[in-house]
């Protein structure tokens, strides 16, 4: 994969998951979060599935399988993406987006704690960074209680998708398929979201119109699937670096849709905070990345 292709795909997957905190704002115009939430898993782990099976995949059947893709879905796409969609729909979606992108910072910090990985110098200057990033960032929404809930549900978002990726480094998920894997634990966190939300949220406040679906499909399929069918091409043929690079870009294009679509104007403190989070977020990310690239390079000259 030649490195312009891996820049095009990087910006890509970017745009698609950037824009998707803007476009979930309008299908909230239109319906509840928890509704929104189960109705997402259902789209888009139907269309996964169906296309694990049509490529030949097999669903997992052994228990311990299941067992740990339970795990996973319950804390990435049923929790995380909950709380996700609950403080988007309290906070403006440049905010959401810079709030969503700290997920890097608690998997390093759950790594070192339950994987005993160490994290570098390096590392902990674009922690330490970030960290301070996202005090200052979510500083002046603390003074209402309204924004003030929606920061706290996407630290928490980020902090149960962070435990869901520290997870799958500690199970072994080798014998499904990734599309596959992703398919079950969306259609696992259905069967728990969707009774969930019609008993806490109820149908009532849903319109069915063109005006939900449109933003539906689009954060199940392109934002959900397509960006995961592109990020696993990406980790599968870039270097660690290169694919890290999703991670720094994604809150940027999530503040400029904000502002392009939907007139959203970020503060001094929110821009000032943000900034640091990306920094933070970029040093971090990217001194793992070249840790991996001296191992591979390392066990390659050894090999």
């Amino acid at each position: 994969m030649s490195n312009r292709l891996v820049l095009v795909t990087v910006f890509l997957v970017a745009t698609l998951v950037g824009a998707n905190f803007t476009v979930l704002k309008f299908a909230l115009d239109h319906t509840t979060p928890m509704m929104l939430t189960s109705m997402r898993t259902v789209v888009g782990g139907t269309f996964l599935i169906g296309f694990a099976l049509l490529r030949g995949d097999r669903l997992p059947r052994r228990l311990d399988d299941l067992r740990n893709i339970f795990v996973v879905s319950f804390s990435i796409t049923t929790v995380s993406s909950a709380l996700l969609v609950f403080g988007v729909n309290r906070v403006p979606a440049g905010v959401a987006s810079l709030m969503a992108s700290t997920m890097p910072f608690f998997t390093a910090v759950l790594s070192a704690l339950l994987l005993g990985v160490a994290i570098s110098r390096l590392a902990g200057l674009g922690l330490a960074i970030g960290i301070g990033g996202t005090a200052i960032l979510a500083s002046p929404s603390l003074s209402g209680e309204t924004a003030a809930i929606g920061i706290i549900s996407l630290a928490a978002s980020a902090m149960a998708w962070a435990f869901g990726t520290v997870y799958m480094k500690w199970c072994d998920f080798s014998r499904v398929s990734p599309v596959m894997l992703v398919g079950v634990q969306l259609v696992m966190s259905a069967l728990v979201l969707v009774p969930f939300a019609l008993l806490v949220e109820g149908p009532a406040e849903t319109e069915w119109t063109i005006g939900l679906f449109a933003p539906l499909l689009y954060a199940a399929i392109p934002a959900n699937a397509v960006t995961f069918a592109l990020m696993a091409t990406i980790v599968s043929r870039a270097t660690p670096t290169q694919a890290s690079a999703t991670a720094y870009l994604i809150p940027v294009f999530g503040v400029w849709f904000g502002w392009l679509v939907r007139d959203e104007v970020l503060g001094v403190a929110e821009l000032s905070g943000g900034a640091l989070v990306v920094i933070g977020v970029y040093v971090l990310v990217t001194s793992n990345a070249r840790r991996a690239e001296n191992v591979q390079t390392s066990a390659t000259s050894v090999a």
